[in-house]
Parts: C-alpha cells; structure tokens; sequence
C-alpha cells in the first residue's frame, strides 16, 4: 500500500463511524472491521485475547473458578485495546458497536484457526480501494465536473 493508498483507507475507514452515518447491519460493520484491522500485528494480538479469554472461561467452568470468568474480559481486550492504541492506532469498534465487535472478534478468530483471515482482509481492502479509485473518478449525475 503506498502513501496515498495509506491516507485514502485511513479517511475511508473512519466514515462508517461519522455521526453521518451509524451501521445498521453486521454485513456492513464486517468490512469495517477488516479494515480496523489491517495490520497483521492487530490480529495476532486480538487472536492471543480472545484465545486466553475462551480459556479463562473454559477453565473458570471446569474448575469452577469465579476469579476466572471475570478475568476473561481482561484477557480478551486487554491485548486487542492495546494492538488498536499502539500498533493500528486507532479506536477500538467495541466502544461504538459493542456486539459486532464481539461477534467480529469470534469470525476474525475462526478465520485465523482456518487460515483465511490474510486473504479476508486483502479482498476487503482491495474492494474499498475500488471503490475510493470509483468514486474519485466519478462525475456528477448532471455530467458537469466540479472542482474544490
């Protein structure tokens, strides 16, 4: 991604958070996800999370281990918080979209078990890319181009 790709799907992956408009579905927060999480680091980070949560909920189950079960939360968003701060830097979903974050951070773990999670976000980023290279070399509908 050279430099001008780079800024293009940094303004672009903040839109769906604008007050202008608010997700309405999962399919559409899903490629906002993705794109939240375009660095490999990020996920490694939130696949680390959500593995240790799941543990701490299996092994807090199992043993029957309260302290464990509310260690979970800290285990799973802990590592992700500090991947989106620190090497993605940027806002983690959670505080907007809460549940399809949540729901996110479980189909982004499936993929990686499955290894498909590097080629989820290359089509997810490629699409946007086609579509910010559309957009950009759209007309208006009344065929008269307008410059700033």
């Amino acid at each position: 991604m050279d430099k001008s790709q780079a800024e293009r799907h940094a303004r672009d992956r903040r839109l769906p958070m604008s007050k202008e408009h608010r997700i309405e579905s999962f399919e559409e927060f899903w490629p906002y996800y993705v794109g939240e999480h375009a660095k490999k680091t990020t996920r490694s980070f939130h696949f680390a999370g959500t593995t240790a949560a799941l543990g701490c909920v299996a092994w807090g189950l199992i043993l029957r281990k309260k302290w464990l079960l509310a260690l979970a939360p800290v285990a799973g968003y802990g590592p992700a918080w500090v991947s989106h701060f620190f090497i993605e830097k940027n806002r983690p979903a959670t505080f907007t979209y809460p549940a399809w974050s949540l729901y996110a951070d479980f189909v982004m773990w499936s993929k990686t078990i499955q290894g498909t999670m590097d080629a989820e976000v290359e089509r997810v980023l490629a699409e946007r890319e086609k579509a910010a290279t559309s957009a950009e070399g759209a007309t208006p509908t009344n065929g008269v181009a307008h410059t700033s």
